[in-house]
């Protein structure tokens, strides 16, 4: 072996050393108090996801891409959440706003003189009782409110949330008499001989449906319009004079907006109501989309695109919620297609938690709070049932025909109803049928030889069966409600169930 030979293994044993040399040294140099870092804690220069896409980081330091990947998510995120949280406010101030624009202002009283028929957009109104309802505004002071005899009345607050019952299941107990509502500033003097509820803000809702005696529809009407009243508690000695404004027949909406400008009626109340009158967690969402108390709700061009998106996902999940829910609890059988609203409660609680989608559910698709809705008693108040598909789960079409079976005997103390609605503005659906809907009391009406009644639904009368039927429209999506008055032990108990939406070949 020669002396080249010799020498190439100690240069490459050499150029193995200080390569290996220089490789430590450009090694971080452990420091003397070192942590054991878990792996879950560490963010990697790059991160996959599903919805973002890839995020990146120097060393957990988030790039300028993924910072406004990450704003932008995060604003469209609370504008969702806005939407859908910040829902039972702009329920009531869109229902308030409607009464305005039928000609109402705080304390007047519009009245169902002839029933309600499509031409009013009330979610879920019904169209064979006359309702009664009035704004109750409090920001000047107590507001007193005379109620002459039985009436089965709710006040909810600016937020939907529940004040007190009138009436038939209020402190009255149907007999009438003088109620005092009292707002979150007053700290004056409370006379004796009202029954009080004091209330978290200024804007009310009260809603009064009037029971008509053995069919005289015009005196139970009369009856309350003659002794209804609603003044300041300052004028109690000298009360101006009540107006009332028929409602029947009149074009006038209450439902709140589908799109951005929900924001804006939410910003309304915002501005309106007191700093102190929601919970602070929920008044920091609203301010976090630049919906802040006394300052003006001007988002830029990137937040109008933000918030537009954000009110189409809501309404989307609201829709989800309402329509096609995935919460089992909601349907009343395991083998039928019909809900209930009310899943939740009147305060939508189970057990210490808050029950979002039930709170969702309920104010998208309904309206007004009381615990006598949601948990009536036997004999007494109403049970509600909706559906919004068929027995194969298909949505209700309005081009098809259907028939619903109500075994008999049907469980209720006094009558029942069914009502159809539009599928996009969740108010009565629009047809040539005034009614939009029948019941038991319908003079038209004939039950089956086994005395249960069976009720057809379709673009035409199906012929021997005029007087059973509600008319749908063609390319239309509709739910229905089946409402029990005085709902029996056999509705509770389940031993008695409506049949599903079958389909009519």
């Amino acid at each position: 072996m020669n002396t080249t030979q010799r020498i190439y293994p100690v240069i490459f044993s050499l150029l193995i050393l200080i390569h290996a040399c220089f490789a430590l040294a450009q090694e971080p140099q452990k420091p003397k108090y070192a942590a054991d870092v878990p792996e879950f804690l560490l963010t990697p220069d790059k991160v996959e996801t599903e919805f973002l896409g890839e995020l990146e980081f120097f060393d957990g330091m988030p790039s300028e891409a993924t910072v406004e990947k990450a704003y932008d998510f995060l604003d469209l995120s609370r504008g969702v959440d806005a939407f859908l949280n910040g829902m039972p406010a702009a329920s009531i101030y869109a229902f308030l706003e409607g009464l305005k624009q039928a000609g109402l202002e705080p304390g007047d009283m519009g009245i169902t003189e002839s029933l309600l028929d499509a031409r009013g957009l009330l979610l879920t109104a019904q169209s064979t009782t006359p309702y009664a309802m009035a704004e109750i505004d409090l920001k000047n002071g107590p507001v007193v409110v005379e109620i002459p005899g039985p009436v089965l009345g709710i006040l909810d607050d600016a937020f939907f949330r529940y004040v007190s019952d009138i009436g038939l299941v209020g402190p009255d107990q149907g007999k009438g008499g003088n109620y005092l509502f009292i707002g979150p500033d007053y700290e004056g003097d409370i006379p004796e001989g009202y029954f009080v509820a004091k209330s978290e803000t200024y804007r009310h809702w009260l809603l009064m449906r009037v029971f008509v005696k053995d069919g005289d529809l015009e005196g139970a009407v009369k009856e309350l319009k003659e002794g209804f009243r609603a003044y300041p508690l300052a004028q109690a000695d000298n009360p101006p004079k009540q107006k009332v404004v028929d409602l029947s027949g009149v074009k006038f909406n209450t439902i709140h907006a589908n799109d951005e400008r929900f924001y804006e009626e939410l910003n309304a109340v915002v501005q309106y109501e007191p700093a102190d009158a929601f919970d602070p967690e929920l008044v920091g969402l609203f301010a976090s989309i630049g919906i802040k108390k006394g300052q003006p709700f001007a988002p830029d061009a990137r937040m109008q695109k933000i918030l537009k998106d954000a009110a189409a996902i809501g309404n989307a999940t609201a829709r989800s919620l309402t329509f096609s829910s995935r919460n089992k609890a909601v349907y009343f059988y395991p083998d039928r297609q019909w809900f209930t609203p009310f899943s939740g409660g009147h305060d939508f609680m189970n057990n210490g938690e808050l029950v979002l989608d039930d709170r969702i559910m309920f104010h998208y698709g309904a309206t007004g709070i009381t615990p006598a809705m949601a948990t009536p008693k036997v004999g007494t108040g109403s049970a509600y049932a909706a559906t919004s598909k068929d027995a194969k789960g298909e949505y209700l079409d309005g081009g098809k025909t259907y028939k619903v079976t109500l075994p008999s005997p049907i469980p209720v103390n006094n009558f029942w109803s069914f009502m159809v609605y539009s599928g996009q503005h969740r108010s009565m659906l629009e047809t040539d049928q005034k009614s939009a809907g029948l019941d038991s009391n319908s003079p038209s009406i004939k039950p089956n030889k086994d005395e249960s009644f069976t009720v057809w639904f379709g673009p035409k009368a199906p012929e021997g069966h005029e007087g059973n039927w509600i008319q749908t429209t063609p390319g239309k999506s509709y739910f229905s409600i089946l409402r029990l008055y005085g709902p029996l032990e056999p509705w509770f108990d389940k031993t008695w169930k409506p049949g599903d939406f079958e389909v009519v070949e």
